[in-house]
C-alpha cells in the first residue's frame, strides 16, 4: 500500500497534530516497521532513546520522533518531527491498515429464519445462522460459523469474526467483535439456598466504535440492559456479568473479571486479570492496576492496587514494607 505524504498532512491537520518534516508532497511511504527490520520505502518510529544506537543501520526512509532525537537520526533518512510520536503511531497504523469490508455476499451455506431483515452490502460467510428477530443493517460483515439471533440488531458497519454467538443484544455502529465472543447469553444467577436458576430476560448494548476481543463474555441482564458504552475497548477473555454497566472510552485489558450489577463511569482503565466485585460503583478515570481485586466503591479519579484494592501510593509503601520485613 502506498501511502503519499499529502495523505499524512491531512490527517495531522484533521487531528490537530503539530508536526515538521522534510518529506516532500510527492514522496510516498509503503509500510510501517520496526526500526531494525525496516525495508526501503518503509516508515519508522522512535519511541524510546534506547534506539538510538541502530538509526544509522536502518534501511527506513523515514522517521517519526521527537525534536530532542532529530540530530541522532543519519540524513539519508527523512523525518516527521512530532511531540507525540506513540499517538502518531496510533493514527497511522489506521491509514498503513487495510480493512476488510463487507462484498455484499450471503453464502449459499448460511441459514436465515424467518422474521429476519437484512439490508444492503451485508456479507455473511459459511455456516452461519441468523436467527428470528434479527435485524441485519448496510455494510455489516459477518465470518464463518457465527450464530446470530435471536433478538438482534446489528448497526451499520459492525464487523464479526468467526465463531461468535450473539443473542438478545444490540450492537451499534463500527464496532469489531474478534472471534470466539459470546454475547446476550444467560448470566450465573440463582438463589443461594436452594441453587434455583434465575432466568434472563434482558439484553446487552454494545455502544458505537467498541472493540471487543477474542472470546470475551457479555451476559446479558435478567431485566434490563448489560451496557458496554461508546468507543470502549475490551481485550480478549474478559467475563462481564448480567446487569454491569460500563461507561464511555473503557480500556479493559485480558482476564478481567467484573462481577454482576456492577456500574463503571467513563475513562476507567482496568489492568490484567483484575477482579471487580458486584453490586460496586466505580467513578469516572478511575485505574485499577493489574491482579487487583476490587471489593468496593471507588471515587472519581482513583488509582488503586492491590487485593483488596487501595490506593495505589498506600499499597507501594505496603510492599516495601513487606520486603524490608522479609530480607530481615
Amino acid at each position: 500500500m502506498k501511502i503519499n505524504t499529502k495523505d499524512i498532512k491531512i490527517l495531522f491537520s484533521n487531528n490537530n497534530i503539530s508536526y515538521l518534516t522534510n518529506l516532500q508532497d510527492n514522496d510516498t511511504l509503503e509500510s510501517i516497521c520496526s526500526i531494525t527490520n525496516a525495508v526501503p520505502n518503509s516508515l519508522i518510529f522512535l519511541f524510546n532513546e534506547k534506539y538510538l544506537n541502530v538509526l544509522n543501520s536502518t534501511k527506513a526512509k523515514c522517521c517519526v520522533l521527537k525534536k530532542e532525537y532529530l540530530n541522532f537520526l543519519p540524513k539519508k533518512i527523512k523525518y516527521i518531527v512530532v511531540e507525540d510520536p506513540y499517538l502518531v503511531f496510533a493514527h497511522l497504523s489506521n491509514i498503513f491498515y487495510e480493512v476488510i469490508k463487507s462484498n455484499g455476499m450471503i453464502s449459499k451455506n448460511v441459514i436465515v429464519d424467518n422474521g429476519t431483515q437484512i439490508n444492503k452490502n451485508v456479507q455473511i460467510d459459511n455456516f452461519t445462522q441468523i436467527h428470528k428477530n434479527s435485524i441485519i443493517e448496510k455494510n455489516v460483515l459477518i465470518e464463518s460459523n457465527c450464530t446470530i439471533g435471536p433478538n438482534v440488531y446489528i448497526a451499520d458497519n459492525v464487523s464479526i469474526s468467526s465463531n461468535c454467538s450473539l443473542s438478545n443484544c444490540i450492537i451499534e455502529e463500527n464496532t469489531i467483535i474478534k472471534s470466539g465472543v459470546v454475547i446476550g447469553g444467560e448470566g450465573f444467577g440463582f438463589e443461594i439456598n436452594s441453587k434455583k436458576r434465575i432466568r434472563h430476560f434482558g439484553n446487552v448494548i454494545i455502544g458505537k466504535n467498541c472493540y471487543i476481543g477474542a472470546n470475551t463474555s457479555i451476559d446479558r441482564a435478567v431485566l434490563e440492559s448489560t451496557i458496554i458504552s461508546d468507543n470502549s475497548n475490551l481485550d480478549n477473555l474478559i467475563q462481564i456479568a448480567h446487569n454491569v454497566k460500563i461507561g464511555k472510552h473503557a480500556v479493559i485489558a485480558a482476564q478481567v473479571g467484573i462481577a454482576g450489577s456492577t456500574v463503571i463511569g467513563d475513562y476507567v482503565k482496568i489492568g490484567g486479570q483484575a477482579g471487580v466485585s458486584g453490586h460496586l460503583s466505580i467513578g469516572d478515570n478511575v485505574t485499577i492496576a493489574a491482579k487487583s481485586g476490587v471489593t468496593k466503591n471507588l471515587i472519581n479519579n482513583q488509582i488503586v492496587a492491590g487485593f483488596p484494592a487501595i490506593d495505589i501510593k498506600k499499597w507501594k509503601r505496603n510492599v516495601i514494607k513487606f520486603n524490608k520485613t522479609d530480607d530481615n
